[in-house]
């Protein structure tokens, strides 16, 4: 058995920390829940219960400090299985697929949740397991915009990292024709000049002033072409992405102000960082920089 497909089979566990993000969280874990429910759409299936199993696995914020022994500062398990039995509860169901999304709907309303995998199987229906698993994150709730037609639809930007060969190269233009090209809004991510910058030794303010240089950097890039627009807040970002247009994006606010921000000062961790926050269609790496590994947005080499 290859190890894609002895993965696609492991547990949810083990399957979030294949997928992990370059900057994992912690998790927390259901195995092998198994109630009694009324659930499918075939007639041989209604008016008796068949055997479900449950297996949860929630990416958590990290706990505050002190945690002082304290349930109140954890999302606790009780949460995970009061969440399948309230969905149990609220309504006969046809689909697996119907009963899972609801699940992580609720599991992902509690303030600490930030991704979670449910894998629900019929138990009953044969010599073997029937399932469908599912995995849902914050960072998968996109901008939504009304068409002309009344309509919402969703809006993945193309998050794009540049470095500072790309941006001083005298082609950048032509680059940046050739992304508008594909449809999508644009925002730019730089990383740190080259240049001697300040070393304080002590990492909180050594992390404010690198995020200081990356948006020197920016400023940078948008002498070189007037449609690199810099844009700090989540409000100007949301503004530009919803009109379509391209923009470069300062992190200290949207970085310092985040309650799970990134935890890597690498410039294209906080680009891959930015990228799972906006939902973006993927995120571009223009030069010389190794890609991050795991992700929960497609990343490439330009």
């Amino acid at each position: 058995m290859t190890s894609d497909i002895r993965l696609a089979f492991a547990h949810p566990e083990e399957r979030a920390v294949a997928s992990a993000s370059a900057d994992p969280r912690d998790r927390i874990s259901l195995r092998d829940h198994v109630v009694e429910v009324e659930i499918g759409a075939f007639q041989k299936e209604r008016g008796h219960t068949q055997r479900v199993m449950f297996n949860v696995v929630v990416e958590v914020r990290p706990a505050p400090a002190p945690l002082d022994d304290d349930v109140d500062k954890i999302l606790s398990y009780d949460r995970i299985t009061e969440s399948i039995a309230d969905e149990l509860a609220a309504e006969r169901l046809n689909l697996l697929e119907t009963l899972a999304e609801r699940v992580a709907e609720r599991i992902l309303a509690e303030p600490q949740a930030m991704r979670v995998f449910v894998r629900i199987e019929k138990l009953d229906v044969g010599p073997y397991k029937l399932g469908v698993e599912i995995v849902r994150s914050r960072a998968e709730a996109a901008l939504q915009v009304m068409g002309q037609d009344g309509k919402e639809s969703s809006l993945h930007p193309l998050v794009v990292y540049l470095d500072n060969a790309a941006i001083a190269a005298p082609d950048l233009p032509t680059r940046l024709d050739a992304l508008q090209a594909q449809g999508l809004p644009v925002i730019l991510t730089v990383g740190l000049p080259d240049m001697v910058r300040p070393e304080t030794g002590h990492k909180p303010t050594q992390r404010r002033v690198d995020m200081l240089a990356i948006e020197q950097n920016a400023w940078v890039l948008a002498a070189r072409d007037p449609r690199c627009v810099v844009m700090a807040t989540r409000t100007e970002i949301d503004w530009a992405v919803k009109r379509g247009q391209m923009m470069v994006w300062a992190p200290s606010k949207l970085v310092l102000d985040a309650v799970d921000g990134p935890h890597s000062r690498e410039p294209v961790a906080l680009a891959l960082w930015l990228a799972e926050t906006m939902a973006a269609e993927r995120l571009v790496v223009h030069g010389d920089v190794a890609l991050p590994a795991g992700s929960r947005v497609r990343v490439e080499k330009a």
